[in-house]
């Protein structure tokens, strides 16, 4: 199977009278779905896009978003996403990389009967990263490669059923979002509800209303959620899990969530180039506070130091991965895909210890280490003990140059509703938990962190501040 929409073709053929999407009050049935799908293929084809063709799809969260991705895989498009909040400056750059053969960013209203799906060669997604410097860099995804990620998903995390209702209020522009929320539910025939976008009132109004059982989300929506008063857990007794992802979510606001929602949060790793090759799954009850989880089936790991040679089990090396989900490189730019690999190897960036267990915990990135005075500092540690703190929201961690040290080490974090606490509290609670040597010297209490439309927080930024000040 070379197309991936022939999954979803799949689950059409097996319950078409199942419904398959959900927005607002407008909903469509897998037969509906197929339908608009072979629809919108003869509407490209009528206005010359080919196979192997380039569309841009710059269409808010909503049934029309979810129709026109199936068309244009149907239809043997490359597709690229777009997120609807860019700026037109972010937009026209990733737009010139991608140079599609048209944008679609109205909804289409068309239907047809469907024809069988044939196979493509022609690349199914190209994904922008959320880098907001220099050139975009378009991941370039194959059919294989999104129909072996989301099977994993699907079939080995999450154990979807048909009988799933899976709420997917993350951005489906975004790989997270496009795979976890919609995808992978669609090909197992579950049913997705749609939000257009993330508000806390909603979402559990949604869960309530809909009965979800399968919540993805990152971990600023469950931290908004949680701060959010009035809801208990019979208002999301239907849910069998949430799920993180994009950003790392503390174990402190796991724990929180099973506390107040009697769910667990699957916690797990992955990125533009390669979507969750690492995770916690949901017929496995192990759940270990530093680890963002173990590798999937089909995914091979490995960690090297600076020379490329393996670690012993326990040490600190870089996470490499091998995969059928890889990305085939970057849209276009050569030398950055060559970078990037080493042989079949994606090199992540991130340092990583692996437990005798093979559960995978990271200790930060590769280019984010801080040398303070001849030590290592690695960000998540410091970033983990300040978000223990009772009043504390949110952390993060850079470094910034200092004459005699190298580097100093600067923390920003956000406070809880009606909180209060100053720097020097903050410093001293750090004190007692982690070395004098990664204790930050200054802290900042920001309303929020700068973060991308994912929830990950924009580092660059905060160094910004933290060297020129607001």
């Amino acid at each position: 199977m070379r197309n991936f929409a022939a999954l979803i073709e799949a689950a059409a053929h097996r319950a078409p009278a199942r419904l398959a999407v959900v927005d607002g009050a407008a909903s469509l049935t897998y037969d509906e779905l197929a339908r608009r799908a072979a629809g919108i293929a003869r509407w490209l084809i009528g206005r010359g896009v080919r196979r192997g063709d380039r569309v841009a799809l710059a269409l808010p969260n909503g049934a029309a978003f979810v129709t026109a991705l199936y068309g244009t895989l149907r239809a043997g498009v490359t597709v690229a996403p777009l997120n609807p909040q860019l700026t037109a400056e972010e937009r026209a750059r990733i737009v010139d990389d991608f140079a599609p053969h048209l944008v679609i960013d109205t909804p289409i209203d068309a239907s047809a009967d469907p024809e069988p799906v044939a196979d493509d060669e022609a690349p199914a997604l190209v994904l922008y990263t959320s880098g907001s410097t220099g050139r975009p860099k378009g991941a370039v995804l194959s059919h294989r490669a999104v129909i072996a990620a989301n099977r994993a998903w699907a079939e080995t995390m999450l154990a979807l059923t048909p009988d799933d209702r899976v709420l997917a209020a993350l951005p489906l522009s975004h790989s997270y979002g496009i795979n976890g929320a919609l995808l992978a539910p669609l090909i197992t025939g579950a049913t997705v509800i749609v939000l257009e976008r993330f508000a806390p009132e909603r979402v559990i109004a949604a869960i309530r209303e809909h009965r979800v059982t399968v919540f993805p989300g990152v971990a600023t929506m469950f931290r908004r959620l949680l701060d959010t008063p009035g809801w208990a857990a019979d208002d999301v007794a239907s849910l069998r899990f949430a799920v993180s992802g994009a950003a790392p979510c503390p174990w402190a606001l796991a724990e929180e969530w099973r506390a107040r929602a009697g769910r667990r949060i699957l916690r797990g790793y992955g990125m533009t180039e390669m979507f969750r090759p690492l995770s916690y799954r949901a017929d496995d009850p192990r759940d270990y506070p530093d680890s963002i989880g173990s590798p999937v089936p089909g995914v091979e790991i490995r960690v090297v130091d600076d020379a490329g040679d393996d670690v012993v089990r326990g040490d600190v090396g870089e996470l490499l991965i091998r995969s059928d989900a890889s990305m085939d490189g970057y849209l276009a730019q050569p030398e950055e895909t060559a970078a990037a690999f080493i042989d079949q190897w994606f090199r992540t960036g991130d340092l990583v210890r692996v437990s005798d267990e093979g559960f995978v915990s990271v200790v930060g990135r590769k280019k984010d280490i801080i040398l303070r005075g001849g030590y290592s500092v690695y960000p998540p540690e410091v970033e983990a003990a300040l978000a223990a703190h009772p009043s504390v929201a949110e952390a993060a961690v850079v470094g910034v140059p200092h004459s005699e040290l190298g580097e100093e080490v600067t923390a920003f974090v956000t406070l809880r509703e009606g909180a209060a606490v100053v720097p020097d509290d903050l410093i001293a609670w750090c004190k007692a938990r982690v070395a004098g040597y990664k204790c930050p010297r200054r802290v900042t209490v920001l309303p929020e962190l700068p973060k991308s439309a994912t929830g990950k927080v924009v580092k660059a930024r905060l160094s910004a501040l933290a060297a020129h000040g607001p």
